[in-house]
Formats: C-alpha cells, structure tokens, sequence
C-alpha cells in the first residue's frame, strides 16, 4: 500500500468522526507527565489532538504530527481556539519517509498503529535519539482490541512493551527502560461505548 492509500485511509478515519471540541488526554500520558517540569515536546500520531492540548496548557511547547491533513488541521484551530496557539505547532508529516526534526524533553507515541507498512521499530529508534538527555519517550499501544477499533482481525497479536523495547535496540549505557507494563482500564470510544481495554506501556529515559 503507498502513502496516497494511507492518507486517504487516515483522512476519512478523521472525517467520519465529528471535530472534537475538548479532546481528552490519554490518561497513560497524563500518569506519566504530570510530574514533570515542561520542555519541548513531540507527539506522534496526534489525532484529535488531546495530548498536545493538555501539554500546551501545562507550558509545553509542542510539535503535533500526523499523516492525516483532516486531524492536523482540526488541532491547528482547536489550538487557536484554547488560547494555545503559540505552543502547539501542527504538521502533516510521513513517518514512513522521514522523523521530524529537532530534540526533544518528551515524545509520545500512543497506538501507534497502522494497517499500512511502517517500520515502528526504525521509527522508535528515531525517536530515542532524538530525546535529549534526560528526555523520555513514552509508548503506549494497544493491548487489546477495543469494540470501536478500525481493526478487528481476531488473530492480531499486540507485541508486549518488553518486545517492542527489544526491537528497539537502545545501547543500555544510554538509554533506560523506566517502565514496561500491561495495565488495564476502562476506556470511552468516540461513540461514548465503554469497555475494559489493555494498553501496553513503555517508558524509556535518554541518560546521555
């Protein structure tokens, strides 16, 4: 599949759902960052723009990217319209074709996943040499499949967060896993349905 086949996917993922006013954080980001000082943050597959909302109105500056032009756009004015304008910088942007630039205190990368090809594990990389020292990257991916999700393939395996720090293949001199776990919530779908979910979580500090 090529990048047309997966804009398009995204950009009607996005359109079929309407704008939202006020997002919500995802709460393993929330867990995570709430005790930390602001700095300069990335948030990968931004959708609808919750993480990066909550972050800007907690003093961080924020790059916001997303294959999808619709959610990019959406955040860009619901940024404008919080009064957030100047800490939220939202860019359409390919991982498949390059990382963006700059160092960053944190990047967040929550689900995300994707029925198109992408080299997470090249992409995870990318992001942990792009931390700065001290910097964490968290990701959180599904670990379990949720009754609103896009994919449904019953035969789905979620790699664990120890995998998918594996296949990183971070220098420990570097790099520390803070966090490798699978807990459980109750989650919201965008059509308000609750279920139990799983999310696996990974947190990984620059030490150098």
């Amino acid at each position: 599949m090529n990048t047309t086949d997966a804009v398009t996917f995204w950009d009607g993922v996005h359109a079929s759902r309407s704008a939202a006013v006020d997002p919500r954080p995802n709460a393993r980001l929330t867990e995570t960052v709430t005790s930390l000082p602001p700095g300069r943050a990335l948030d990968l597959g931004c959708g609808a723009g919750g993480d990066a909302l909550w972050l800007a109105g907690r003093g961080w500056h924020v790059t916001a990217a997303d294959i999808s032009a619709v959610a990019v756009e959406r955040l860009a004015a619901l940024a404008r319209s919080h009064g957030l304008g100047d800490r939220v910088v939202a860019v359409r942007h390919d991982l498949r074709a390059a990382f963006p630039e700059g160092g960053f205190d944190l990047i967040s990368a929550h689900y995300l996943h994707t029925p198109f090809d992408l080299d997470r594990a090249t992409v995870l990389r990318s992001a942990a040499h792009a931390l700065r020292p001290g910097g964490r990257l968290l990701v959180v991916d599904h670990g379990s499949t949720a009754p609103w999700s896009w994919n449904q393939d019953p035969d789905v395996r979620y790699p664990s967060p120890h995998e998918v720090a594996a296949g990183m293949d971070l220098d420990a001199a570097t790099w520390t896993v803070e966090r490798a776990d699978a807990p459980r919530r109750i989650a919201t779908g965008p059509d308000g349905r609750t279920a139990e979910v799983i999310d696996h979580v990974l947190l990984v500090r620059r030490t150098a």
